[in-house]
């Protein structure tokens, strides 16, 4: 049994993560790293769902932009983070962890369907479940898609791995006096227009079901096991707690 704060996460990784120096795709090393920050949860028993990023292959939004249709942008996008899932399933298990890759779009030749009680399922046994193609469906970002996955795995935590080691009141890379908020609510989260966490609908679904989302970054040290630990790194937003700086 884990003895950390969280028993079961979802944790959210961007797609630029895969990418290492490159300016686009993936690097297999880069790969490597994100599967060992994963592994040294694993190792502590904690049960985990990981939902990760197209952007480093294609976004959907910027397809859309440039002239594509944008439910046709929004599936190319999906397809992406199935590339990308591959990859990571693939980093994973070179490193000794086991895997299983759903996909909300069928495509049984490289994933499973995603099938809710399959995938709870696959974590009780110790399986890290990677969620490829968002929700399904156009429309939806992958902060969305996987505040939505975080509840219907019933998940303890939502947590977002970023380039930022949590929220700041203003752009830390612009500004060398910005501070981190400790924790923030989720009526502030949604609220302020200098704070940029997560889309709104997925804030917002977070917000209604009472789904905590903790933002902090990936490479930075040990974050990731401090952050399961409980210890007081990158952001805690939930509806339970004051908006504090650290």
């Amino acid at each position: 049994m884990s003895s950390t704060r969280f028993k079961r996460i979802l944790l959210k990784v961007g797609g630029e993560s895969m990418m290492g120096d490159r300016p686009y795709g993936i690097d297999p090393q880069a790969a490597l790293a994100v599967a060992e920050k994963i592994k040294e949860i694993y190792t502590k028993h904690v049960e985990i769902a990981v939902v990760i990023g197209g952007g480093n292959i294609f976004r959907g939004i910027a397809g859309s932009k440039n002239g594509i249709d944008r439910a046709t942008a929004d599936y190319m996008g999906m397809m992406a983070t199935v590339m990308n899932g591959l990859a990571l399933q693939d980093a994973l298990e070179k490193v000794g962890v086991p895997t299983r890759l759903q996909s909300a779009l069928q495509m049984p030749a490289v994933a499973e369907n995603f099938i809710r009680r399959k995938a709870i399922r696959h974590m009780e046994k110790g399986r890290v479940v990677i969620l490829g193609a968002g929700t399904g469906v156009p429309y939806v970002t992958t902060d969305t898609g996987a505040s939505l996955h975080a509840l219907e795995l019933k998940c303890d935590v939502l947590m977002k791995a970023t380039k930022v080691d949590g929220i700041y009141d203003k752009d830390p890379v612009e500004h060398k006096d910005a501070k981190r908020y400790r924790t923030i609510s989720f009526k502030d989260a949604i609220e302020m227009d200098d704070v940029q966490v997560m889309d709104t609908a997925a804030l917002a679904m977070s917000k209604d079901n009472d789904m905590p989302v903790m933002v902090f970054e990936l490479f930075n040290g040990d974050n990731l096991v401090d952050a399961i630990d409980g210890k007081d790194i990158g952001t805690y937003v939930a509806n339970n707690v004051d908006t504090e700086l650290a």
